[in-house]
């Protein structure tokens, strides 16, 4: 009998018994941020990297690739292998921005991507050199009136959120600003704070610091409500600009065609992450309000960003070329 049993399983085809595949991750993952290292990208994912790390059980690379408004690190994530090895930090710069202002962008940002989830948002900061004349937005207005184009603003890149923020801040206080870009404002602080250029339009991580030690003088924050990092600054609804509110949002994705199963872990594990304590609170001090969501969610807010965007840029009539 135990002999016939043998036979029989032996007989069997081998789909009867399908192999199981390999769990995900069995090696390193790689997670691309398009921004240089000391960027608001590459703080967040410093801060979540250690954490993420232990719950895959992998370690987590991260791979700064900048240049061209983030635009070069996006091709570098769209190039690789769709199995979950490889992961983009994306901003509201690379996802939303980039398809409203580059007709000729490289990538698609909804088609060529799946997402994984929102890591979070915080406003852009008004600041300027403690030399410049204006210790408020009234008094930058002002200056910038008496001195047409001597006003110069940094942002991460033309066609990036940053840009279209101080484009659209021209087009609201009636005011003529000279854009100059950077790839990063981790690199756009250290003119400013030199004296070479007198305002910054950028994200809060790089310059907080720099605030806090009288090194740079902010002006307003750009949210729709105060932020707890910078709790004294007023936003630019308070001070009377009340459509103007901006947000650089992070969020992670995964080239097109990565397995379902993959993004489902990844995006349980990364929402795990962004609700430890350590790692909340972390963000929260740096400007950073955390925001989970699933792939749907960010489905949905990239929409809602890209059709956003669209209506400003058509109303105000602003060109970033």
């Amino acid at each position: 009998m135990r002999l016939t049993l043998t036979l029989l399983l032996a007989a069997l085809p081998s789909t009867a018994f399908p192999a199981q595949a390999d769990p995900w991750p069995t090696r390193p993952v790689r997670i691309v941020a398009p921004f240089p290292a000391g960027s608001t990208v590459d703080a967040t994912l410093r801060l979540m990297q250690p954490h993420v790390a232990d719950r895959l059980g992998q370690p987590i690379v991260i791979d700064n690739r900048s240049g061209a408004s983030g635009a070069i690190g996006v091709e570098v994530a769209l190039n690789a292998n769709a199995d979950g090895y490889t992961l983009l930090l994306g901003t509201a710069t690379t996802h939303a921005v980039a398809k409203v202002l580059n007709p000729k962008l490289s990538y698609d940002p909804q088609r060529d991507f799946l997402p994984v989830t929102l890591v979070g948002s915080l406003p852009y900061a008004f600041s300027v050199h403690p030399g410049v004349p204006a210790k408020s937005v009234a008094e930058l207005v002002a200056l910038a009136r008496a001195r047409p184009n001597e006003i110069r603003y940094t942002s991460v890149g033309n066609a990036s959120l940053a840009h279209l923020a101080g484009e659209l801040f021209s087009s609201l206080a009636d005011v003529k600003l000279t854009h100059v870009p950077y790839k990063s404002s981790a690199l756009s602080v250290i003119d400013v704070i030199a004296g070479r250029v007198e305002l910054q339009i950028g994200s809060i991580v790089p310059a907080l610091p720099h605030i806090r030690s009288g090194r740079l003088r902010v002006l307003a924050t750009t949210g729709a409500v105060r932020i707890p990092a910078l709790s004294d600054t007023p936003t630019m609804k308070e001070l009377g600009f009340k459509d103007y509110e901006v947000a650089l949002w992070m969020g992670l994705f995964v080239p097109a065609g990565t397995p379902k199963a993959i993004v489902e872990r990844a995006n349980g594990e990364f929402v795990a992450v962004l609700k430890k304590p350590e790692v909340h609170d972390g963000l929260v001090n740096q400007g950073v309000t955390p925001q989970p969501t699933t792939p749907a969610g960010l489905a949905a807010h990239i929409t809602a960003e890209i059709a956003k965007w669209t209506r400003v840029v058509r109303t105000s009539g602003i060109k970033t070329d």
